[in-house]
């Protein structure tokens, strides 16, 4: 595994990895071998799992919950920070 240690990163550093391996995950998908797919899944859970124990009381949003979802009904999107009215 390649990659500085996330407990090693400060928030600022923390969050550019995440921005980056979230920007890359569509194409290492389609397109990456099995073991570039192995190793982006363990860099990422690596990195969301500092990030999550860094932010144990994040802001969650409604509507990113199963009740949320529930009261959203099938079929309606929600744009995030939307108020709903």
């Amino acid at each position: 595994m390649t990659g500085v240690e996330p407990s090693r990163l400060d928030d600022q550093q923390l969050m550019k990895e995440l921005e980056t391996i979230h920007r890359t995950r569509h194409d290492t998908l389609l397109y990456g071998s099995n073991d570039a797919l192995r190793a982006h899944n363990e860099r990422m859970a690596q990195l969301e799992g500092e990030y999550l124990r860094r932010n144990p009381r994040r802001l969650v949003s409604a509507g990113r919950t199963r009740e949320g979802a529930r009261e959203r009904g099938c079929g309606e999107a929600v744009t995030p920070g939307a108020s709903g009215t």
